[in-house]
């Protein structure tokens, strides 16, 4: 039993850090801070900051030295002025989170079949390794999502929101948001999972054979 114990205590570890991912990824997906968009005041504005998100956009304006007015505007599937960086990485952020709890589902299915000594060799078979390829694929596809997002801001890329939002094609300036962040820390740390759970081994139980006595 301590024999078990023992050698789960790695993939315990990768348990809690695809955790640690999942959770980030799920919250990177909601946050709006993925490109910062900085509005100088015209004759017909006043100077705003406008975060562009993966669902929504929100624009901030000053109305006092201490207070700031914020309006948002959800995004649909059916939008067609969003650009496809991102469409995309709406559904990419949308496979990450599914591929993340999956591979929970198989750690926990993993681990008690771990203490039920019951966890077979077969390394195609084995929970963890299936789970760890599951964390790596939403890694991927958190990944390909922020440097498409980074290629876009670098590029000073606009979008033809609707004349409803009262929001510009392009910003006098734009910059990567935190939210890049958050996506950059939840792919590592799913990735990183990958390497507690890959390396699994089950461990051999040593039976002991009774000695022949000579009659």
């Amino acid at each position: 039993m301590s024999s078990r114990t023992n050698s789960g205590n790695c993939q315990v570890a990768g348990f809690a850090i695809a955790t640690a991912g999942w959770i980030l990824s799920i919250t990177c997906m909601g946050l709006v801070e993925w490109r910062v968009w900085h509005m100088n005041s015209t004759s017909l504005s006043e100077p705003s900051v406008v975060c562009v998100g993966m669902w929504k956009v929100c624009v901030f304006r000053h109305v006092t030295y201490f207070e700031r007015a914020t309006l948002c505007y959800p995004y649909t599937y059916g939008d067609t002025f969003l650009p496809v960086d991102i469409r995309v990485g709406q559904h990419l952020l949308l496979a990450a989170s599914i591929l993340g709890l999956l591979g929970k589902v198989f750690i926990v299915f993993a681990l008690r079949k771990l203490s039920m000594g019951t966890l077979g060799r077969n390394v195609l078979c084995n929970p963890f390794a299936l789970s760890g390829i599951l964390n790596m694929a939403g890694s991927i596809c958190i990944f390909i999502t922020v440097i498409w997002n980074h290629k876009s801001v670098m590029n000073g890329e606009g979008i033809s929101f609707p004349p409803s939002f009262h929001i510009h094609f392009q910003p006098d300036r734009q910059e990567m948001g935190n939210a890049m962040l958050v996506a950059c820390l939840a792919a590592f740390l799913m990735l990183l999972s990958l390497l507690f759970l890959l390396p699994f081994k089950r461990p051999v139980i040593n039976q002991v054979q009774p000695e022949a006595t000579e009659m």
